[in-house]
């Protein structure tokens, strides 16, 4: 699966954005291969780095002190994870794990944030689509949590 700015520019995450940031996203895009079991990142390590699932699956959890993992979601061909990267103080507030033999297209994080301050527009318009990828994962957890601990008194 070659990485091609047609790839990213036909995306649904990434509609809209012009052909050179399309191009400069790229440049700072490598495709990896996560094995099945395998952490792509870990609640409260840095964070520098978002991915797109190409191929696979990873679930998306929070780590317990003691006991099971709670799972949040899992997440699956043509999605975006990873938003941490963008927010200081660019830590992951969730774990990844593969829960199949994946295929990733995994993003300098930081480079790419160096280019959002340097080109504010740029910045915006990245912005604009993780914070709609943050409300919909942080409603999605806040969802999963309720349902798994069932608190009196909250919906």
């Amino acid at each position: 699966m070659p990485l091609t700015d047609n790839y990213l520019s036909t995306h649904a995450f990434f509609s809209g954005l012009s052909e050179d940031y399309i191009e400069l996203l790229s440049e700072f895009a490598t495709q990896k291969h996560i094995a099945k079991g395998d952490v792509l990142f870990q609640q409260g390590k840095p964070a520098d780095k978002f991915y797109l699932v190409r191929e696979g699956k990873v679930s998306v959890q929070v780590p317990a002190l003691v006991g099971p993992v709670l799972e949040l979601q899992i997440l699956g061909e043509n999605q975006m994870l990873g938003w941490s990267w963008l927010i200081p103080p660019y830590r992951w507030n969730f774990m990844a794990r593969a829960v199949e033999d994946t295929e990733v297209i995994e993003f300098d994080g930081v480079a790419i944030l160096a280019n959002c301050e340097r080109d504010p527009k740029f910045g915006y318009e990245l912005f604009k689509r993780f914070t709609a990828l943050m409300s919909k994962r942080l409603d999605a957890a806040r969802q999963k949590m309720m349902d798994q601990w069932n608190p009196p008194g909250f919906a």
